[in-house]
């Protein structure tokens, strides 16, 4: 991997009140990876993510994104060239699809022409027909639709960063399922760097390449599923447990494939 890293959080500190979100968290997030943060409620995980594009702003350390301190940069700047895609999608109830996905490349002063093809490109991309979804209103659509139109609206700016918040959560099994697949497919073909919130370990080892376990604020192991295995936290050892029983159960429960 190249070593420019694209975020870089080095001794990050968020309080709210007197409870420490985020203690001193040092943590590189490298161009093309995808990085998936795990932690139980309250780990401080999301409190992470939205310091990168200051929707929250750190009380002490250093951010870096693409190699400017984010307190160099104009927030609303900053959050335009950075995807997000919230955890229900987030969005605009009374815009349609094509006005959701296209407001952010309206204001940065696109020309309307280059906005439509621009959506029906993304329509596409996360494969949603333009035709029977352009005008519809987010209320018309189904969970998994709306995740859909949530991420090409993140993708719309061409940014080289998205940050995902329990993305596919509310989501049906079979809708998360596909909807992970399909993000993961976008994220290599169009060579993004995505930092993605779950409480699903499973998710995480199937999707991520690298994954990053928070606990009470703090950062308590990084790396791939494999090293995490040898990781001396107990935490993460039961955290990467669940995955392996919940296979063991359900292969005890389900026959053989084909069998009658």
């Amino acid at each position: 991997m190249p070593s420019k890293p694209a975020i870089s959080y080095q001794k990050v500190t968020r309080s709210f009140g007197s409870l420490k979100a985020v203690d001193h968290v040092s943590l590189d997030v490298a161009e093309g990876e995808f990085l998936a943060i795990v932690g139980g409620s309250g780990s401080g995980k999301t409190t992470l993510l939205r310091l990168a594009n200051r929707l929250i702003e750190a009380d002490a350390g250093t951010i870096t994104v693409e190699g400017e301190n984010v307190q160099d940069v104009d927030p609303v700047a900053l959050r335009r060239r950075i995807g997000y895609v919230f955890q229900s999608g987030g969005l605009f109830p009374h815009l349609s699809v094509a006005d959701n996905i296209g407001i952010t490349p309206r204001l940065l002063g696109e020309p309307a022409n280059a906005i439509a093809m621009r959506v029906d490109e993304l329509l596409e991309l996360v494969q949603l027909d333009r035709t029977a979804h352009r005008d519809r209103l987010p209320e018309a659509l189904s969970g998994g639709q709306r995740q859909r139109v949530g991420v090409a609206r993140a993708l719309a700016a061409r940014p080289r960063i998205v940050l995902m918040d329990e993305p596919f959560g509310a989501l049906d099994p079979l809708t998360r399922d596909a909807l992970g697949d399909d993000y993961h497919s976008l994220h290599r073909k169009l060579g993004l760097t995505t930092v993605m919130i779950t409480h699903d370990m499973t998710e995480a080892i199937l999707l991520a390449d690298r994954i990053a376990v928070m606990r009470g604020g703090r950062l308590l192991a990084q790396g791939t599923p494999a090293e995490l295995s040898n990781s001396s936290e107990a935490y993460v050892l039961e955290l990467l447990r669940t995955p392996r029983r919940q296979v063991e159960r359900l292969n005890a429960l389900l026959p053989a494939s084909g069998a009658a």
